[in-house]
């Protein structure tokens, strides 16, 4: 891949929670001179961003639920057609981990598809195809359960699954910290159950060009990543 087919993959992001709005507006700059795919912002910037990128081919993406995703299926759906109303081009929802991990995949599939009808709904009112990702935090899931909740995300309708929020603190029996970000193993089954009409967004850690070159060749179709620029930058054709 070149340097600009990348670019054209990453969602540079933006979701601390002490994001200043002059770190938001470097943010969509670098975003328009480097093109990439979108930047991502907390809902709250998604009026400055979309004002910022108008005209150029950079598109807005914020998060739903988010880092949690233990709102209720109708305060998700509410929140991503506000985000929507505002200016959002995509909106990256997280799942109810505590339903994954009690296997209650009915719920699963309800949640995520209460987001993309508000989605398609929104996206309509407002002249756009609007894009669903579905944030399944990987690092608390195992194999078997990032596998039903990627089936529960396609069969809802959503466009992309997504490894992480990169917010979580999974720990050990005894207290010590995990990894909590994209996986070459999390990204590669995510592909293979989805198969190849749907997206997969590898997020969470990825900060180097090599840690992006190994999520593309697992599968990943899109990368988030607070390092976009370095990746590009540093990207060897």
């Amino acid at each position: 891949m070149t340097k600009q087919e990348v670019a054209g993959i990453i969602d540079h992001t933006l979701l601390a929670p002490v994001a200043r709005e002059s770190e938001i507006k470097k943010l969509c700059e670098e975003a328009k001179k480097y093109s990439f795919a979108s930047v991502c912002v907390n809902p709250c910037y998604v009026p400055l961003a979309s004002e910022m990128l108008e005209g150029s081919s950079v598109k807005v993406c914020t998060v739903i639920g988010f880092p949690l995703g233990a709102s209720s299926f109708g305060g998700k759906a509410a929140e991503a057609m506000l985000a929507i109303d505002d200016g959002a081009d995509e909106v990256d929802m997280v799942i109810n981990i505590g339903h994954a991990k009690d296997h209650l995949y009915n719920l699963i599939e309800e949640d995520i598809r209460s987001v993309v009808d508000a989605s398609r709904e929104a996206g309509e009112d407002n002249n756009k195809k609007v894009v669903v990702k579905v944030i399944l935090e990987t690092c608390f899931l195992t194999d078997d359960e990032i596998v039903e909740c990627s089936v529960c995300a396609k069969k809802a309708g959503a466009d992309f699954v997504k490894t992480s929020t990169g917010f979580a603190s999974p720990k050990d029996a005894e207290g010590k910290p995990l990894p909590n970000g994209a996986t070459v193993h999390a990204v590669e089954l995510m592909r293979k159950t989805v198969g190849s009409d749907m997206g997969v967004k590898a997020s969470g850690g990825i900060r180097s060009a090599e840690d992006a070159a190994a999520m593309i060749k697992a599968g990943a179709s899109r990368l988030g990543c607070s390092a976009g620029v370095a990746v590009v930058e540093n990207w060897k054709e």
